[in-house]
């Protein structure tokens, strides 16, 4: 397979609202769009957010890394999806998000040439033998604002058959979190409810905060203590905590999962694509947990359209399970770049929105060009 043409778009879409977090407000989703084509005149497509706090990129720096790889990978025959990513190591060392966005446009033209979805060549890589329609997956939402709002969005889209949430926490004091935590547990309960700090609190404020009664209905807590925190620290906290412990930030490949594992510093984590590398890196971490009894939540950056939404979806429909949802981040956008951008369906995803083939999204390319950040413009190779 070879690449004839890349077209690079860096996109920025406003949200419905903003969405606080403990270290950053986000009013728009920035993110680039690649199509490449190859020699038979197919397109593959690929996404990756920015998240200056996760993985260090910008618009700007994400844009420029994905420019570099596309003027080079012509030069390469792309034949085997299991070496995608050690090729783009070849030519261009970390930056995992620009690889992701790339990788992900490759596997979409490598699973259309094969004339199977994403999922089922997911599936094909665990030996086990892939169901005619996979499971469909519980949708995560996401809580915030004022306590009023919050409650009222909790009832109104628990209507809507959503089971699955994230409150964000870290923003206010701790005694107030904890409020909000005792409130909203108790009214979903029996729900899975969880909470995200995004890394912001202080280690004594975090056992303070797994120990406490407020938090003992949680499902899991995540992220609550910086990325950077020592190994004991993590431990520490996971000794103390009386409700499970979720990791995102700190977890980006296979070896720190590993890593964290044997020192019984976690029991889950939050896989994003462009943490890992792509696709297949998110599946290997994905596998790697399962294989060892530990939960996962499979999550888009705030906020991914669709066709980050579908690529991600992928890894759990190949799973056939999803223990602690899936945060589908398109549905916080005020619009998509897809005509049939994807939905929940009674809080779940299923597999009938996607394409029988590839990814299991094509985007619209008038909408695309539309949504071309200000300042900004596409480029082709």
């Amino acid at each position: 397979m070879k690449i004839t043409q890349a077209l690079i778009f860096p996109l920025s879409i406003p949200l419905i609202e903003p969405i606080k977090m403990a270290k950053e407000v986000i009013t728009d989703a920035k993110t680039v769009l690649v199509c490449l084509a190859d020699e038979d005149g197919l397109q593959g497509w690929g996404e990756a957010s920015v998240a200056p706090l996760m993985t260090g990129e910008t618009l700007d720096s994400l844009f420029a890394s994905i420019k570099y790889l596309t003027e080079r990978m012509r030069l390469t025959e792309w034949t085997e999806p299991k070496a995608f990513a050690g090729q783009l190591d070849t030519i261009l060392y970390g930056n995992p998000s620009a690889k992701s966005c790339l990788e992900m446009a490759l596997l979409d033209l490598y699973t259309q040439k094969k004339s199977i979805p994403l999922w089922k060549y997911l599936q094909s890589l665990s030996n086990e033998s892939a169901p005619v329609s996979p499971k469909d997956i519980p949708l995560l939402r996401m809580l915030g604002g004022t306590l009023d709002k919050e409650i009222a969005d909790a009832k109104t889209f628990r209507q809507a058959g959503f089971k699955h949430w994230k409150i964000k926490i870290g923003l206010l004091s701790l005694d107030e979190d904890l409020h909000r935590v005792k409130v909203l547990s108790e009214l979903l309960k029996g729900d899975v409810v969880s909470v995200d700090a995004n890394g912001a609190m202080p280690l004594a404020d975090a056992i303070r905060f797994c120990e406490s009664t407020e938090a003992k209905n949680l499902s899991f807590a995540e992220q609550l203590i910086n990325a950077n925190s020592s190994l004991e620290d993590f431990v520490l906290l996971k000794k103390q905590s009386a409700i499970p412990i979720a990791l995102d930030e700190s977890i980006h490949g296979k070896e720190e999962i590993e890593s964290f594992i044997n020192a019984k510093a976690f029991d889950g984590a939050s896989l994003k694509l462009i943490k890992t590398g792509g696709v297949l890196g998110a599946w290997i971490c994905a596998q790697t947990l399962r294989a060892n009894s530990f939960k996962l939540n499979l999550a888009c950056k705030v906020a991914e359209t669709s066709l980050s939404g579908a690529a991600t979806a992928s890894i759990g429909f190949a799973l056939g399970e999803v223990p602690w949802g899936f945060s589908m981040s398109n549905q916080y956008l005020q619009f998509d770049i897809c005509d049939k951008p994807l939905r929940a369906n009674q809080g779940h995803l299923d597999c009938a929105q996607m394409n029988a083939v590839g990814v299991g999204i094509t985007p619209n390319i008038d909408r695309v060009k539309d949504a071309v950040a200000q300042g900004y413009s596409a480029i082709q190779y």
